[in-house]
């Protein structure tokens, strides 16, 4: 078996104008009726916290129901002191990200509570797969960053395996990683952990950040108090926050575009105001998550015509704010096949075009969020590195309009073997990773084997090949005091 052949680790760029399927008049429109569903119906909001640092600011609280009401101006206020644009700084320097403007940068599978592959089929996720999925989001250079958890890790304790899994993504990869945003506690261990990774203060960290979180708001217009509390804690660490609300047309919220795309703005701008509450310029990003459900059975739907304009329009309103912003490439599909694959390219399409800066579950994702596939990973990597090259400037001028050569070649020749292909050949082929058996004698000679027989392959020789990127044994001896003594705590009753 052969392990991958890749582009290198780069930056991806989109150099083309993002796609706006709202007119400025409908985009417009979805921003005053945002706003109105902010200043009329509000948001329960049940963080006690969160709810003093509205009412301080001048919102409306209701006590009987948790319910704040914002004026359209404070909100506007408190999002305009957050950041366009930031980085993120791992402990490897060089693997840093950019959110903002035009960068795009692709994000593993994250969440799912099972995992599959075609050796060992569908199963709950256990601690061992987690590694796995985690040397795999190392290895493949295409992928930037980790999300809130490769799969969730079940033969784990629940109060303490974020502890575990923090420090397999400190050892075992060197790339922007999330932290749970389930409660403070969780998220301050993320920051502390990142520190000692980087043998950084706290306080040197809130100036150079790493550290990022992605709270849901739970839709339709609550703001649960594990995620609000996890969202002021890393505000006031100076680290990241990424602010989604869970919006599916039909379920939680009105079946139309235009409700859903209202909502979700609501909902997201009442979470950036809350961080800016906390630490006025504090790096914040406006969060998507809009599809449909299927109206028969009520299962999300992604990878749909409605997701992608989804996609498209949330990054319309992000700048519209002048805000970083997050989407995803998700597919509904319950194996890895055509469905599959033409789902997550469509919802990959809007995420692209749609100028996301952070494209979640860009590999490895399968039915609706419930399973981390391995195959998939790989065949999702190859799409990523197409999309990637795509994004590639083309090459103008007169080396490049190849004049000598079509002089070399004359009528009728061809250009396989003249210097000015060859010269080339290295730097510029693409070699994807799965699709290499395109000429069927090749593809005979090889076993005939479909494309997760070859995608299987190239997981378990990446997983061969993988070797841990180099930690300073002082900082590993950090990571590994500071997850011992957390877990004592945690035994004794701390949060």
């Amino acid at each position: 078996m052969t392990g991958p052949r890749q582009l290198p680790w780069r930056s991806v760029t989109n150099p083309f104008p993002p796609m706006e399927p709202l007119s400025p008049d409908q985009l417009e429109a979805v921003h005053d009726a945002s706003l109105r569903l902010l200043e009329e119906q509000g948001i329960e909001v049940m963080s006690a916290r969160a709810r003093d640092l509205f009412r301080a600011a001048g919102a409306s609280v209701e006590a009987a129901s948790d319910l704040v009401r914002v004026d359209r101006d404070l909100i506007l206020s408190l999002i305009a002191t957050a950041p366009r644009r930031f980085t993120l700084t791992p402990r490897n320097p060089e693997r840093a990200l950019v959110l903002g403007g035009n960068h795009l940068n692709f994000g593993f599978v994250s969440g799912p509570p099972n995992v599959h592959d075609r050796i060992e089929g569908r199963r709950p996720g256990t601690f061992a797969d987690y590694v796995k999925l985690v040397k795999l989001a190392q290895s493949f250079n295409i992928v930037h960053f980790l999300g809130n958890q490769a799969l969730a890790p079940i033969d784990l304790p629940a109060n303490t395996r974020h502890l575990d899994t923090y420090r397999a993504n400190l050892l075992y990869t060197d790339k922007v990683f999330h932290a749970v945003s389930i409660g403070a506690g969780r998220t301050r261990d993320a920051v502390e952990l990142l520190a000692c990774a980087r043998g950084l203060t706290l306080e040197e960290l809130a100036g150079d950040p790493s550290a990022i979180t992605n709270i849901n708001v739970n839709s339709p217009r609550k703001l649960d108090d594990a995620m609000a509390e996890g969202a002021m804690q890393m505000a006031e660490l100076g680290q990241a926050v990424i602010v989604t609300p869970f919006t599916l047309m039909g379920a939680m919220t009105p079946v139309t575009m235009a409700a859903a795309l209202a909502q979700q703005n609501a909902e997201a701008l009442l979470g950036i105001a809350l961080t800016q509450l906390v630490r006025p310029g504090a790096p914040v990003v406006y969060g998507g998550f809009t599809s449909n459900v299927d109206m028969r059975s009520g299962a999300p739907a992604f990878g749909t015509p409605e997701n992608a304009k989804a996609n498209l329009a949330g990054g319309q309103l992000a700048r519209r704010y002048g805000l970083p912003y997050r989407t995803s490439a998700c597919n509904a599909s319950n194996v890895v096949d055509a469905q599959a694959v033409h789902e997550t390219q469509l919802a990959l399409w809007g995420a692209a075009m749609g100028h996301g800066n952070l494209i979640y579950h860009a590999a490895g994702w399968l039915e609706g969020g419930l399973v981390a596939s391995f195959e998939k990973i790989v065949i999702d990597v190859e799409m990523l590195q197409a999309v990637s090259e795509l994004f590639q400037p083309i090459a103008i001028s007169d080396a490049e309009f190849g004049l000598e050569a079509i002089r070399e070649v004359g009528p009728g020749g061809h250009f396989f073997g003249c210097a000015h292909t060859m010269e080339r050949y290295r730097t510029a082929f693409y070699e994807p990773l799965v699709s290499d058996w395109q000429n069927n004698e090749n593809w005979r000679l090889a076993g005939a084997k479909d494309t997760t027989e070859r995608a299987t392959e190239i997981w378990q020789a990446t997983l061969e090949s993988y070797r841990a990127p180099p930690l300073a044994q002082d900082r590993l001896e950090a990571i590994d005091a500071y997850v011992a003594c957390r877990k004592e705590a945690i035994g004794g009753g701390e949060p």
